[in-house]
């Protein structure tokens, strides 16, 4: 099943979901006729409940152009979520995040298959939203991770948001990993509490305030200050942390740079320049803890064909801990 984000003109309207058959032929819609929402995205589905949602992005007509703050006043991005049944593919409530839901991407549900639970992004609002089943069956939302935005200097706007752009839930449920694309940290936290995540870990691999960047993060006392963002292998990060994803042993969160080259080439014009590279950071998984891995680093500037832009990873299938596909 492919999820899709507009129609040929790069519309935010015929959206919806392509069932494809093992020979990646089309079969056709997934979702009952009327059903589609006008924008869309990511998705994720709980069998035991019944329930497939899915998250919001934008217009590609507008995203596809760089991000201009006027199009979301415009209404060509997304602050909703879509509550499908499932498998039938009946769209059965809307749920609207409102200014705290800005741009929400990527959503998953808790793996443990009885949890009527789980988390989306919401990029442009900064915020990680726990989504929840009610006694009365429908579904509710609430914030439950806030990143604050950044008084800045020298950028484009007086504050900047964190732009959490990807995220993941650890095998066993225990702990929640996401990215600030543009501050530059990846941030790890404990979601024993579904309801209450505690912060524990954060590593600073790239962003806009690094030390060697013009642009400054402004205190409330009115000091300036930036990140300290180490050297890996004597080079120097690039962009910001964007698509990540965990070994299957919870060990090692492996980290790319790019978001998306027209979105690149107008907040982190290097990696056009440079190209992108995979990190890896080590985790500690009793305690908590992240530490960058000073003896792996990732290269992709120099290719053959020039600089390349990394984006998504995934694991294949079985047990394997070590393979990882980019």
């Amino acid at each position: 099943m492919v999820s899709c984000l507009g129609d040929k003109d790069g519309n935010a309207k015929g959206n919806g979901f392509l069932l494809l058959d093992s020979q990646f032929n089309v079969k056709g819609r997934w979702e009952k006729p009327g059903h589609s929402p006008s924008f869309g995205y990511d998705f994720w589905y709980q069998p035991r409940h019944k329930t497939m949602i899915s998250s919001s992005w934008g217009a590609p007509a507008a995203f596809t152009k760089g991000f201009n703050l006027q199009h979301v006043a415009d209404g060509l991005y997304g602050r909703h979520l879509f509550v499908y049944s499932w498998p039938d593919g009946e769209l059965k409530q809307t749920m609207d995040l409102g200014n705290t839901g800005l741009i929400p991407l990527e959503i998953r549900f808790l793996h443990d298959p009885s949890k009527d639970t789980g988390y989306v992004g919401c990029a442009l609002s900064s915020n990680m939203v726990r989504f929840f089943k009610t006694q009365d069956g429908s579904w509710n939302h609430e914030v439950a991770i806030s990143v604050q935005p950044l008084k800045v200097q020298n950028w484009i706007l007086p504050e900047m948001p964190g732009l959490i752009t990807d995220f993941l839930i650890s095998l066993d449920d225990r702990f929640l990993y996401f990215v600030n694309w543009l501050h530059g940290d990846v941030r790890q936290y404990n979601i024993e509490d579904p309801k209450n995540p505690v912060l524990a870990g954060q590593v600073w691999v790239g962003g806009l305030v690094q030390k060697r960047s013009p642009i400054v993060a402004v205190t409330e006392d009115g000091h300036t200050w930036q990140s300290n963002v180490p050297e890996i292998q004597g080079r120097s990060l690039r962009g910001g942390p964007q698509m990540i994803q965990l070994s299957l042993d919870g060990k090692r969160l492996y980290v790319t740079n790019s978001l998306f080259s027209t979105w690149d080439r107008q907040f982190y014009p290097e990696l056009m320049e440079k190209g992108s590279h995979m990190l890896q950071i080590d985790v500690d998984t009793e305690k908590g803890g992240l530490k960058i891995n000073p003896n792996f680093f990732v290269d992709f500037g120099a290719e053959p064909d020039g600089p390349s832009l990394a984006h998504e990873m995934r694991y294949p299938g079985g047990d394997c801990t070590s393979d990882i596909w980019i």
